[in-house]
């Protein structure tokens, strides 16, 4: 996992690094574009919608968004992905923080239409990943979604055989969304589907029962 040090490194390059595994149709980044758009259709059935997303980056997703009328609170833990995204929202709340220590007090008592998260959560293990959903979901208002683009694959074999056609450059270090497995987990409290974009990303959209 790269700590801050290592996104404050590459937030400059981090777009580029993305657009050529994104056009290339290569792990990681397959599918991303789509990805976003899909997320972003989704918040813009509903004006003015308040809005959290978990790890910004560039703000990419976040900027369309903004520009559309929608009320931007943000976290991310790399002070110049923060920089970068702020100049293009100004009005928006973007908080330096590491979602391994869950939400910030600041926004405790905050709820959202929609909480957003992009190539983020992949970095918290399937535990953690878990513990945070359950918190997200006690954060959206009545009929809010949290909707969540990454790395994610339908079932554990099919994780595995990504794994094996790209053992060179595949990240050890992050912890990839198993549709299946995470349905499993969450099934009591809420509801869950799965979107398959690329062969290794989809989106998720969670919901209260």
């Amino acid at each position: 996992m790269l700590n801050n040090t290592g996104f404050n490194l590459w937030a400059n390059s981090y777009d580029q690094t993305v657009e050529v595994s994104e056009e290339s149709n290569l792990y990681p980044f397959a599918g991303y574009k789509e990805i976003l758009n899909q997320i972003f259709n989704l918040v813009m059935q509903k004006k003015n919608a308040e809005v959290l997303d978990i790890g910004f980056g560039t703000a990419v997703l976040t900027t369309k968004l903004y520009e559309n009328g929608h009320r931007i609170d943000g976290l991310d833990f790399s002070s110049e992905m923060i920089s970068i995204a702020q100049e293009k929202m100004p009005a928006a709340n973007l908080l330096e923080w590491d979602i391994s220590n869950g939400l910030p007090a600041a926004l405790e008592e905050k709820k959202y239409d929609f909480i957003v998260s992009t190539y983020t959560l992949h970095h918290l293990n399937d535990d953690e990943k878990v513990t945070f959903i359950r918190e997200l979901l006690s954060h959206l208002k009545a009929g809010g979604q949290l909707l969540v683009g990454d790395i994610a694959f339908g079932t554990r074999e099919q994780l595995d055989a990504c794994r094996a056609d790209h053992l060179e450059h595949w990240d050890e270090d992050e912890f990839y969304f198993v549709a299946d497995e995470l349905k499993d987990a969450l099934q009591e409290i809420c509801e869950y589907e799965f979107h398959k974009v690329s062969h290794c990303g989809g989106v998720m959209t969670l919901s209260h029962k």
